[in-house]
């Protein structure tokens, strides 16, 4: 009898189901999920409901997630960075990515909830970093970088307009970022931030904020927001996965955010801010090869699933000179050794896009009226592109 019941339950470990967005999982596999759950959920000492229905954690500061990455275990906090603010520019409006009245406590950090059904979509990325690989197939890039001779960077700022490009296939990718780049293949160390839709991600079709970083492009280390040990937050208000309340509406009111990531100084570590607040940092230790940046950059990507049409990037828009039309960055500036800003010249720059019929990039340079700094825009409404 006992016997029996052994192989019945076995039968059934192996056999019974769970299916997220089309992707089957054991039951086996739903309990190596739930240890996962375990490790990433750490205790809250306070939790908040969002208006979107997600949950928000507020963890201690020194017991998050990023602590768990054995480069980490000695790690000293950084509370702030040896370095002011970014200057904030005015804005039409700016959007609330985390946490606006009901902020997390002194001493803790606001951190998404991560779920079951989380788990179970992301089987579809964790070994898929294509779309931060420029060479990767099936990605689309339109891009406008600084050219490694007039290196190295010290970090990369940027105000970006927000949109919410519509998907065809729960399995595309859109997104907007700036970043910071050294190496070239395997041993590419990269961190971007910015705004991307990803239902796979996510479960909705909202736009995000997220950030990533690499030690060796994607190939082993990395990953999206904090599903992997790495990033440490200091604010209790702003937090990587946090949904737009509002986005852009072409030829309409723009929502934008101004995006910086600059290293400190003194410690080396990689500082994000967020309309001039303090969002974390990326700590030096978790790269073999950052140092300073040989390259740095803005601009937009997708992916599509082999075979498909690409979706639409940005606002869904080409480059056009106007403003409200195209998505862009304005005030986009570059961080020197010697801390100072500069708006790039022209000549420092080079431009790419991997399909002109589907997606475009312009730069503009400096534009005095409107006090918009130095400009590029980019996006376009994707299509069949060749991927």
């Amino acid at each position: 009898m006992i016997s029996t019941l052994i192989v019945v339950l076995c039968l059934i470990i192996g056999s019974v189901n769970h299916v997220i967005y089309g992707i089957q999982n054991t039951l086996k596999e739903d309990l190596e999920l739930e240890k996962q759950l375990k490790l990433i959920n750490k205790p809250p000492i306070k939790s908040i409901y969002t208006e979107f229905g997600d949950i928000v954690d507020c963890i201690d500061i020194n017991k998050q997630p990023a602590f768990d990455h054995p480069l980490l275990k000695n790690h000293k906090l950084q509370r702030k960075p040896n370095f002011g603010k970014t200057s904030v520019k005015t804005s039409p409006a700016r959007s609330i990515f985390g946490l606006d009245k009901d902020k997390c406590p002194l001493g803790t950090v606001p951190i998404r909830r991560t779920t079951k059904d989380d788990l179970i979509r992301e089987k579809s990325l964790l070994n898929d970093h294509m779309i931060m690989t420029q060479k990767a197939p099936g990605i689309h890039v339109a891009e406008v970088s600084l050219k490694s001779r007039f290196g190295p960077y010290y970090g990369v700022n940027g105000t970006n307009s927000i949109y919410n490009p519509k998907l065809d296939r729960t399995d595309q990718i859109t997104l907007s970022n700036l970043w910071v780049q050294n190496g070239q293949g395997d041993a590419g160390n990269k961190i971007s931030v910015g705004w991307h839709v990803l239902p796979y991600l996510y479960g909705n079709d909202a736009t995000h904020f997220y950030s990533t970083w690499t030690s060796d492009n994607y190939k082993k280390t990395g990953c999206y927001n904090i599903r992997c040990p790495g990033f440490v937050q200091t604010s209790k208000g702003y937090y990587p996965g946090a949904r737009a309340p509002n986005t852009s509406t072409y030829g309409g009111i723009m929502i934008e955010v101004e995006l910086s990531i600059s290293q400190d100084p003194v410690t080396k570590n990689w500082w994000f801010q967020w309309n001039g607040i303090n969002v974390g940092y990326f700590p030096a230790a978790l790269f073999s090869n950052l140092a300073s940046a040989d390259q740095v950059g803005w601009g937009g990507r997708t992916r599509p699933p082999p075979g498909t049409p690409s979706p639409p990037m940005g606002s869904g828009h080409f480059p056009d000179y106007n403003i409200v039309h195209a998505c862009y960055f304005t005030f986009v500036s570059y961080r020197d050794a010697s801390g100072k800003n500069h708006g790039p010249e022209v000549n420092q720059i080079k431009t790419f896009t991997d399909n002109s019929d589907c997606y475009g990039v312009k730069y503009y340079g400096y534009i005095p009226k409107p006090n918009v700094g130095h400009v590029l825009q980019f996006g376009g409404p994707g299509g069949n592109c060749g991927n």
